[in-house]
Parts: C-alpha cells; structure tokens; sequence
C-alpha cells in the first residue's frame, strides 16, 4: 500500500502511471490517498499491517513507532518499522576553503525546492577568518533569487505547500528577527499570489535559539561564527537530528576527523548536503532523524521482505 502526502497526491498517481507503463502486475502496489490522521492511522494500527516505512516528521514518526509496539486483536507479528523524519542540517566551511564553490553548495543546499527538504541546509557555520567575505556575496546572491512558480524555468524559489506551512516559517523567521539579525528576507514576497516567502539568511550570536535547534522547513538558514574547528564539530553536534551535513575545507586531516566525529547519517566533503542519489549514495540518518535504514540501497529494499533460511540434508 502507497500512501502519499495529502498535498501530493497527484504525484504519487503520475508514480503509479510508470509502474502500469513498465508492466508490475495489478496489486503488486496499491495507491490509498486520503488524510493522514484518518487514513495513515488506520493503516498503521490494522492487525494485517506487518511492516510501514514511513517518511515524513519526528513528532508523526514516533506516534507511529509507538503504535506499531501495540499488540491487537487478529495480529500474529511484530510489526517492523522504517523512520525517515528529520533533520536540522549543518554545513561547515573552514577558512581554507573554495569560497565560491561553497556559496554555490549552500545556496542549493538551503533554497533547493523552498527549503522543504530534510536533508535541507539549516545551520550555516562559517570560521572567523572568511566570515564577511562569504556572508557579503551569500546575501547578495540570496537577495538576487527569482521567485514564482517554478513550471517556469527562469524562477528558482516556489511557494511552500500550503498555508500551515507559510504560517510555521513565518513564525520562525520572527522569532529570528528577536534572537538575531536578518541579512536577507525575512518576509512574504506580496508581489505574488501564494505562499512565497523570500529566501531568508539569519546571522545569530549564539546557539541557543529556537531558529538554530528546530526544524523549520522552509526557506531559511540561520548562520553562526566559529574560531576554530573543534567549536565547529561542537556546533554541528549540538542537535537532537543526525540526518546529513557537509563540510568545505582543503585540509585532508580535517576531513579524517569530520568523517569520524560529525554525527549525520549522509556526510558530504566540499558538495551540498543534499542530492543523495539512489544507488550512489544511500540515504537516512540516525537519532531523531530516523533509524538509519538507508533508502537507495539493495539492503533496504530487503527489509519489505521476510527471510528465510532453508537447510537440506543431502546425505544417504
């Protein structure tokens, strides 16, 4: 059973087009649309359900773990589950780095598809040393991003999915303008009709507010400074998600020890953090992120199966 998003739901028809075109046989996969607190929940809690691999929040995530572990009349397994939920991703860049390159990398990483991905760039830690430079060309070329709607090539930046999510964004970029400064922003873009908001760049003095620790899912990045590389692993570790993160440096021994130390389930070296490709880069993070299952690769489709080992005895 396919149960997409409410908001995408004619997405998921054009998917279930493709699987007739290539020829999967009628019931192989089933199209069930509907509301996910009256449709999601029925079919999470159904004594047939044996395994749900779930992508979307942490909060709908852990409700449906939860109900998973509950036992009910006719069913005869433990029900599996598979959590992709979300993530509050950082991206590094040291004082040695391409800055050009990793302005392009961030840019894509925070503004890509209006920020409404989880693997998106949210936290943008940047060294002393090469702060005003980067920040100065970061925001000028933020403040440059077509908007509109995105069927037409020469826009960039879309609307988010719907009211509900205008609002979220919007809540959080005031919260922002209390805890830090706007460089870039900060609004709705009234000049169109929908929920665009302008890419939004926020500079904070410190850790601690709620732009830099929640997950916000939207158009919007919050940026700190750090002094030197062991602050910077500090502050990419300082969140209840481990989903991606990226970091942009020329030094081989620093990248030895972010490979060790940055605590994400997607790493990336001078690339954006997002883009994992199916069959190249397996994809899923840990903690509040999920539990790491890596959709992409042959050992998640694996887990739609159940296993079996035969032996046979082939002596007299």
């Amino acid at each position: 059973v396919l149960k997409p998003a409410s908001d995408a739901a004619y997405i998921a028809t054009k998917f279930m087009e493709l699987l007739e075109e290539v020829g999967l046989p009628d019931g192989v996969v089933n199209l069930v649309t509907g509301p996910g607190p009256i449709i999601g929940d029925y079919l999470v809690k159904h004594p047939k359900t044996r395994f749900i691999s779930f992508t979307g929040s942490k909060d709908v995530g852990l409700g449906i773990v939860e109900e998973a572990g509950k036992h009910r009349e006719g069913q005869i397994w433990i029900k599996r589950v598979v959590a992709e939920m979300g993530g509050k991703n950082a991206i590094i860049v040291e004082d040695d780095a391409n800055i050009n390159s990793a302005i392009e990398g961030c840019y894509a990483s925070a503004f890509g598809f209006q920020g409404q991905k989880c693997s998106a760039l949210s936290r943008l830690l940047l060294h002393e040393k090469i702060y005003d430079e980067f920040l100065n060309k970061f925001v000028e070329k933020t403040k440059n991003t077509k908007i509109g709607p995105t069927k037409y090539y020469e826009n960039y930046l879309g609307p988010v999915i719907n009211e509900t999510a205008f609002k979220k964004v919007l809540t959080y970029i005031e919260i922002g303008k209390k805890d830090g400064k706007i460089l870039a922003g900060g609004e709705p873009d009234e000049n169109k009709d929908g929920y665009f908001i302008k890419p939004t760049i926020i500079e904070l003095n410190n850790a601690n507010s709620r732009v830099f620790r929640e997950e916000i899912f939207g158009p919007v990045v919050a940026i700190l400074k750090y002094k030197n590389f062991e602050e910077a692993v500090k502050l990419f570790n300082d969140t209840e998600y481990g989903l991606t993160g990226s970091i942009y440096t020329k030094d081989r021994e620093k990248i030895n020890i972010a490979k060790k130390e940055l605590h994400c389930g997607n790493l990336y070296i001078n690339r954006k953090c997002t883009g994992a490709m199916v069959g190249a880069h397996p994809f899923g993070g840990f903690n509040m992120s999920g539990t790491d299952s890596k959709t992409g690769s042959p050992d998640h489709l694996l887990l739609f199966l159940q296993a079996k080992a035969i032996g046979e005895y082939l002596g007299n």
